[in-house]
């Protein structure tokens, strides 16, 4: 098979792309190279993406969810989804999907019940007002932390 064609293979990777930092994109697109297993990046917005038969880029419409609504529908059992939204994840989660977020951290079935109440306490701070603050920048521990963490899924496979 020419080294510029996808493997014959279920399994891809997804990526919420809107709010994915750049340097996480830059290791998925090394990974692609390096594997042949095709990453989609789905977006409210145009997402450049390198010339590449494993790499490709899907603009959805503008609205609330649309791009996490493409990500639900299109992966599959044994795919991963890359991504730091609590309810992608859980939803994903429930179709046998692997999900990491940004910072490394892999979402299990169990973990995601504690992440969603957790994000739900918070929301309802925000709510009655009281400032919570946001996540610390990505840092090289984290970027190091995903490279693992997808290197374990993509030798897992």
């Amino acid at each position: 098979m020419p080294a510029d064609t996808p493997q014959p293979q279920s399994q891809r990777i997804w990526v919420d792309a809107d709010a994915c930092p750049a340097v996480i994109k830059d290791i998925l697109f090394r990974a692609a190279q390096r594997t042949r297993i095709p990453v989609t990046l789905v977006a409210n917005q145009y997402i450049r993406v390198p010339r590449s038969p494993f790499i490709r880029a899907i603009q959805v419409g503008h609205g609330y969810d649309v791009a996490d609504q493409e990500i639900v529908r299109q992966a599959r059992a044994g795919d991963l989804v890359v991504t730091a939204d609590i309810p992608l994840a859980a939803e994903v989660i429930d179709k046998g999907v692997h999900v990491l977020n940004p910072r490394g951290e892999r979402y299990t079935p169990e973990s995601i019940r504690e992440r969603l109440q957790m994000r739900d306490f918070m929301e309802t701070l925000r709510a009655s007002g009281i400032e919570t603050g946001g996540p610390d920048a990505l840092n090289q521990r984290d970027r190091q932390a995903f490279a693992n963490q997808l290197d374990r899924w993509l030798n897992g496979r």
